[in-house]
């Protein structure tokens, strides 16, 4: 196979549908940019997980004077039941679990309230005996958490046994339907693309009958009338391909460090190297795409 000849005849087809190829560039561009988003938002959910899962803890929170519930009829947590929960948490049963835990009294539990809610007029009507006493319990293992749940709900004293990776379950679900509608979009446009990809390479061989017409007539041979073709839509999507790798990077560089990791400095947030080894990805999907796009197309249009 002339290769001189089959690129010749690709830029050529290139150059008879300009506007289809911007077309083709585009689309490609927008729906690989969605791809890439949401590879890297899983990304940021599984670092996210690995980050604040080990950093949840499980609050044991006494009873005060105003607190509901069978286990706090006797009003405030006394020194003897808070003392009780020390040495159950000290204990063989539950001490292996345990990386650490340390007491939050009423003031402490104040100071942290006036800290989170500063400017709010909540914080106005707040005392510190409102505020529950607490045991910040850190497992070694913060899928056990279960353990230390059932080992101390309903004992007298304790109000409430929560686990905050409950609250953590909630976000990452937020994030995770967020990552799954990107995917699904990015589905649509990748659809939306590859017919796009058919139906310029239809109209390409179209504008190209005639020529196609003697080609066969003096014997090419269909791989050496197809490749000019497939050419066509591969050097499309790879150019869009490129420029959502761009976006990706771009993303990553400005948004998600820049100004994000500005604002919130000590989260775990997907880097250059993560943008980095998505834009191969992009590449590879994108070429694949116009390649079988291609390849379907100029085979159906040649057998009809």
């Amino acid at each position: 196979m002339r290769l001189g000849l089959v690129l010749s005849e690709a830029a050529s087809g290139l150059r008879r549908n300009a506007s289809m190829v911007v077309s083709v560039v585009l689309v490609t561009f927008i729906s690989l940019t969605f791809v890439g988003a949401a590879i890297l938002m899983q990304m940021q959910v599984g670092q996210m997980k690995s980050f604040w899962y080990d950093r949840a803890q499980v609050g044991i929170y006494m009873c005060t004077a105003i607190s509901p519930g069978e286990t706090c009829t006797a009003g405030e947590a006394s020194a003897d039941q808070i003392d009780s929960v020390t040495a159950q948490l000290e204990s063989p049963t539950l001490a292996p679990f345990i990386d650490k835990y340390y007491f939050e009294t009423h003031d402490q539990a104040f100071e942290n309230f006036k800290k989170q809610f500063a400017g709010n007029p909540v914080a106005d009507y707040v005392t510190p005996d409102q505020l529950n006493q607490t045991f910040w319990v850190n497992l070694k293992d913060p899928s056990q958490s279960d353990v230390l749940v059932e080992s101390l709900s309903g004992v007298s004293g304790v109000e409430n046994v929560a686990d905050q990776r409950k609250y953590l379950d909630q976000i990452f679900s937020v994030l995770n339907v967020a990552s799954y509608t990107a995917i699904g979009i990015a589905a649509l446009m990748l659809v939306a693309a590859a017919l796009l990809i058919a139906t310029t390479i239809r109209l390409s061989a179209f504008s190209r009958r005639r020529e196609l017409g003697i080609m066969r007539l003096v014997g090419a041979s269909n791989r050496f009338i197809q490749t000019p073709f497939i050419l066509e839509g591969v050097f499309a999507a790879l150019l869009g391909s490129l420029l959502a790798g761009g976006a990706i990077v771009a993303i990553v560089n400005f948004f998600v460090q820049g100004y994000l990791g500005e604002r919130f400095k000590g989260f775990s947030l997907v880097g250059m190297e993560d943008a980095l080894f998505v834009v191969p990805i992009l590449l590879v999907v994108g070429a694949v795409l116009a390649a079988f796009s291609a390849q379907f197309a100029i085979t159906r249009y040649l057998k009809v």
